[in-house]
């Protein structure tokens, strides 16, 4: 196959010709599995009934655990009260939910495991966590000053459980998912949506409680408190678990693959108990607190995140290059992948030029070179095998099926 392609999307025309089959491009080898996608040239490794019995496990899992959650609510706060209570808490998710979606947007992470994780979050961590504070609280009661067991708890035990918790959906997806969780922004992504998940819950008890002991008032104190001073704390704690996970996703040696996720973890319930600490002082500590320490964690866990998605469009360079050398891509075309402000001027160009299909193979070619590249960086990492070879040679089968279709080239 073969072809010369106008420049204006990307630059230079880009070579079409192939490598011999199953020939890795450098000396590196290949990764541990093949992987599983989501678009053409790709095929899926785990049954299709498996699929479904896990998706049904996991449904009615999710439906006992909301079903757990609407009776309490209801029986705690009245009908009324707690659906008042939900609009309230799902306002902030409007801000916390894009914020790790645009996080995720080189390599965007399939839509129903996003949702999965903020479902666990919401349904399945806060009821459990729920059932250990309980149970905590009761014991503290039982052994010391019962006046000081929710204290006690909230400082003491509260942050281990819920961090680990609102972990497990990255620990889930760095374990099961090895062809999608790519490291550190993964990580960071799951974690955060499922973190925003708990919070959501956590803020209707709390709005609720609020409002049926003090009305309005305490209404708006706790929904100014949680919601719009710091809607990002659960999301802040439990990223820092992330960041560890998909460190350890991408270590070379397993010393780091066993420290990374339990300092990240530890962070985490260090930094939720010193809130918690704030929290219970009330008043004036907890102003404190916020404007000396919250603000400045919140204003580096954003550095974070903005260094993050320039870190892993920098990756994504540096792993297309070879396929550059070896005349898939050109260079021109590797420097539109590694920009955000480049990728969304290439799908304008193929939108004017293509139109709709033009579009979609656009944005299909921008997530297999972004899944290409992470392939390619995880080969790097591990032993190869015949699947990520083959997955590889997919790949790039598939780029070059894209681009001529958003050039308006004939497939052949």
């Amino acid at each position: 196959m073969s072809g010369q392609q106008p420049t204006g999307y990307a630059g230079q025309p880009s070579p079409l010709r192939h490598l011999p089959p199953g020939e890795p491009l450098s000396g590196d080898e290949g990764t541990r599995s093949r992987p599983t996608g989501r678009h053409a040239g790709r095929t899926t490794t785990r049954p299709a009934i498996r699929t479904w019995i896990l998706l049904g496990v996991a449904l009615a899992g999710f439906s006992v655990a909301a079903l757990v959650i609407a009776t309490y609510l209801g029986a705690a706060l009245g009908v009324q009260t707690a659906l008042f209570a939900v609009l309230l808490a799902a306002l902030p998710l409007g801000v916390v939910i894009p914020t790790f979606l645009w996080l995720d947007r080189f390599e965007s992470e399939p839509t129903r495991y996003l949702v999965l994780a903020f479902l666990w979050g919401a349904l399945v961590a806060s009821v459990l966590a729920a059932v250990f504070n309980t149970g905590a609280v009761d014991v503290f009661r039982s052994s010391t000053d019962p006046n000081a067991a929710l204290a006690t708890t909230a400082v003491f035990v509260a942050p281990f459980i819920e961090e680990a918790l609102k972990a497990l959906p990255v620990v889930f997806a760095w374990v099961l998912l090895k062809g999608e969780f790519d490291g550190m922004t993964d990580g960071m992504v799951y974690a955060g949506i499922s973190a925003a998940g708990f919070a959501f819950t956590e803020n209707i008890q709390y709005l609720g409680m609020a409002y049926t002991s003090g009305g309005q008032a305490a209404l708006g104190a706790t929904f100014v408190s949680r919601c719009v001073m710091s809607p990002f704390a659960h999301p802040m704690f439990t990223v820092l678990t992330g960041i560890g996970l998909g460190v350890a996703a991408t270590a070379r040696s397993r010393l780091p693959r066993i420290l990374a996720p339990l300092a990240g973890y530890l962070l985490a319930v260090v930094a939720h108990a010193l809130w918690n600490v704030a929290a219970i002082t009330g008043g004036s500590g907890l102003l404190v607190v916020y404007l000396l320490v919250e603000v400045p964690v919140f204003l580096a866990f954003v550095g974070l995140i903005v260094w993050a998605r320039r870190h892993e469009g920098r990756l994504i360079g540096r792993f297309l290059r070879p396929y550059a050398d070896a005349g898939w891509l050109s260079p021109s075309e590797v420097a539109m992948l590694s920009s955000m402000a480049r990728r969304r001027e290439a799908r304008m160009w193929a939108r004017a030029n293509t139109g709709r299909a033009g579009l979609a193979a656009m944005r299909d070619f921008q997530d297999l070179a972004s899944e290409l590249a992470l392939l390619r960086r995880r080969m790097s990492h591990s032993a190869a095998d015949a699947h990520a070879l083959e997955g590889e040679r997919d790949l790039l089968d598939a780029l070059v099926i894209r681009r001529r279709t958003f050039l308006g080239l004939p497939i052949t």
